[in-house]
């Protein structure tokens, strides 16, 4: 019987018709990807115009609340207690989701490891330096510098270089500068300039001299660890950008997270702020304070320390004080206590460092404050 030959399979179809081919696929997603952008920017641009209305009218709405709206008396302690509730409260949580999500979309692609590596090299002292002079162009009060703080910490920035920035930014603004210069001369200006940067530098060494990153709360070592780490020799730049939606998502997770973990405290700590800002009355440190002698200083601080003020706030008390018979150091160790830390602060600190930190972080500001405040006292009567 013949044999059959067997035919030759037929080539199989390398796509279905059903399914468009992979470069159809591509150019969806790209046009998906740019519709999806463009209305990102659209919203955000609104919410940006709107999230600027409200910052611009805390301050006149929460006066309205507390003296149109309860009637409260206008100078009464309870009614500058409620206002500066009002205010500060709204205007750091306003602070705290603008800050947080504007850094974690930046840093979502952002090679941080690099930054990190430069910083920790031996261009060390230079970003002491750098943190210092970001925070004196910065104008925030001890608790509103907090969002850039964590934002700083969450980026794997070295701890000393963030704390050298917490220390300074809410001492030193160009306000505090104009206000000096008028009110107490150039060399008490200059002094106190130089004092804010110097304890900002010395608190970063301090900082980093105890490895003082070991001490802040899991949950942020747990969020600094889920940055992926991107080394550019492995890695080609191309496949390091991430699209605008996952920037958008990375930022949006975390500033939900931290949001949720600090919301209540900031409301803790504005209260007990608006507590010590409309009941203690100024006139006590100058009578109690103010006869010179050596112990005065670390009182002064010691006191200074809990108190909320910010620095335009607290240059004509300094002013007062001075002009009340108190001595230059002891006036300029309870003013930059009082401005650079409080209890308010410490309460959302909480959430970011641990007992020790803290504990280390007030121990430095009692100890560079005494020290200033001493050395101004023996050199006071060339300075003024």
């Amino acid at each position: 019987m013949p044999t059959s030959k067997k035919l030759p399979p037929l080539p199989l179809a390398q796509g279905c018709a059903c399914s468009p081919p992979p470069s159809s696929q591509h150019s969806r997603q790209l046009v998906d990807s740019r519709g999806w952008n463009i209305r990102y920017f659209i919203a955000i641009t609104l919410l940006a115009a709107l999230w600027w209305g409200a910052y611009s009218y805390i301050l006149p709405t929460a006066k309205w609340l507390s003296y149109k709206l309860l009637g409260f008396a206008p100078g009464s302690h309870l009614g500058a207690s409620v206002e500066f509730f009002l205010y500060d409260s709204v205007k750091i949580l306003l602070l705290l989701v603008a800050m947080i999500y504007a850094i974690g979309w930046v840093r979502a692609s952002m090679n941080v490891d690099r930054v990190r590596e430069y910083l920790l090299d031996k261009h060390r002292g230079i970003g002491y330096f750098l943190g210092s002079g970001f925070g004196a162009i910065t104008p925030f009060c001890s608790c509103s510098s907090i969002p850039l703080f964590l934002g700083f910490t969450n980026a794997r920035i070295p701890i000393g270089i963030t704390m050298a920035f917490l220390i300074t930014s809410p001492l030193i603004n160009e306000i505090a500068v104009v206000l000096l210069w008028g009110l107490l001369g150039w060399k008490l200006t200059v002094i106190y300039v130089v004092t804010g940067m110097l304890a900002g530098v010395l608190g970063g060494w301090f900082m980093d001299s105890i490895r003082a990153e070991r001490w802040l709360q899991p949950f942020i070592l747990e969020t600094i660890a889920r940055v992926p780490i991107i080394k550019p020799s492995a890695v080609d730049s191309e496949q390091q950008k991430l699209s605008v939606r996952q920037r958008h998502d990375f930022a949006y997770s975390e500033t939900m997270m931290i949001f949720k973990r600090v919301w209540k405290w900031v409301f803790i700590g504005v209260g007990v702020g608006a507590v010590l800002h409309g009941f203690v009355p100024e006139n006590w440190f100058a009578e109690n304070l103010g006869a010179g002698q050596w112990w005065t200083v670390p009182v002064a601080v010691f006191t200074g320390i809990p108190l909320y003020s910010n620095v335009t706030g607290i240059i004509p008390v300094m002013q007062s004080l001075l002009v009340k018979g108190m001595p230059v150091g002891t006036t300029l160790a309870f003013c930059m206590s009082s401005v650079a830390a409080s209890i308010p602060e410490f309460l959302l600190l909480r959430q970011i460092m641990t007992i020790r930190l803290q504990a280390a972080f007030i121990a430095y500001l009692w100890v560079i404050f005494s020290l200033v405040g001493w050395f101004l006292n023996a050199t006071g009567p060339y300075i003024r």
